[in-house]
């Protein structure tokens, strides 16, 4: 059945199904329950499945994530919110310190089937704190899975692939493509959760990015298809681990790459697939790599934020930037 859903209702859909079929599926989060969250993702939820499968916590991330181990370690497969992406520091240690280490710690006896959830990326207007894009701090941890879904269609199937994985995972959700509707095919067989997919074919240059930037990207395809300029894009889906085949094959044919992501360039996912594509496929570049990000400062208040996030312009330029060589 196809239905026609933004991407906060395709994962409350999701969350709904995954925890219909197995009842060790707990959600956890600040004001998931009575309100639904901040962004209604979970709305209705603890209507259907009651207070003791949608837990209210306390603001204390730590302790949610504490738990939420606690937790898988018992059985549970448990569904942490956290309600903003600049909220998640407090429980950095949880997740790096502990949550991260355990199946290593545990020789692979003990498996952690933990979700947590992170809205992150700006678009949104909003203020210190509730815009960022952390995803780096967690593709750089060995032991943590991240993902981040563009579409409905993704999150729909993504989230409930997730909640099955027996290795924790980030779930990166876009702020900025919460609400756009778009087809959800509720009984369709999904690509594997780690699995990069290309989502426009082009001849000219490939144009890679996840989350927010996918649709920012064939936004740009499509501005630079009116100048005769074919670009393909590919959609990351996942950051950890990075499904490269897509993407070198895409190169071995445009011989020009682009990565385009809203967190700051230094030391990102971005750096990481330019440092990979130039290991592997070297002889088929005829120009550098070249990564659009926001920049290394910390992510500005809200009337500033169109001059740190990459847009249409910036990917364009980097476009005439590589064909130029």
């Amino acid at each position: 059945m196809t239905e026609n859903l933004s991407l906060a209702k395709a994962i409350n859909r999701g969350l709904q199904r995954a925890m219909h079929e197995n009842d060790r599926v707990l959600l956890m989060g600040e004001d998931i329950g009575t309100l639904g969250g901040v962004f209604r993702v979970t709305e209705g939820l603890k209507t259907e499945f009651g207070e003791n499968r949608v837990l209210d916590t306390p603001l204390a991330e730590s302790g949610i994530v504490g738990t939420a181990i606690g937790l898988a370690m018992r059985g549970f497969r448990p569904v942490c919110e956290i309600q903003f992406d600049g909220f998640v520091y407090p429980a950095i240690d949880q997740i790096v310190s502990q949550l991260a280490k355990l199946t290593s710690r545990h020789q692979g006896d003990q498996s952690f089937p933990l979700v947590i959830r992170i809205p992150y990326g700006g678009h949104i207007g909003a203020i210190e704190h509730h815009q960022e894009s952390p995803e780096a701090y967690f593709t750089h941890t060995s032991g943590l899975r991240v993902v981040s879904p563009a579409t409905p269609n993704d999150g729909y199937h993504m989230i409930q692939q997730a909640i099955q994985s027996n290795d924790p995972v980030i779930f990166l959700e876009p702020k900025a493509r919460y609400w756009p509707k778009s087809d959800v095919d509720t009984d369709g067989t999904p690509a594997p959760l780690h699995q990069s997919r290309v989502v426009r074919t082009g001849t000219d240059v490939t144009v890679v990015g996840h989350g927010a930037m996918v649709a920012m990207l064939l936004d740009a395809a499509e501005v630079a298809a009116g100048e005769g300029i074919s670009l393909e894009v590919v959609d990351l889906r996942s950051l950890s681990p990075i499904d490269y085949d897509p993407i070198l094959s895409s190169v071995e044919k445009t011989s020009r790459l682009i990565v385009a992501q809203e967190a700051p360039g230094s030391t990102s996912v971005g750096s990481e697939i330019a440092a990979t594509v130039a290991e592997r496929a070297f002889y088929y570049l005829e120009a550098p790599v070249i990564r659009v990000s926001g920049f290394d400062v910390p992510f500005p208040p809200a009337h500033l934020e169109s001059l740190f996030l990459p847009d249409v312009d910036r990917i364009l330029d980097a476009v005439d930037r590589a064909r130029g060589y």
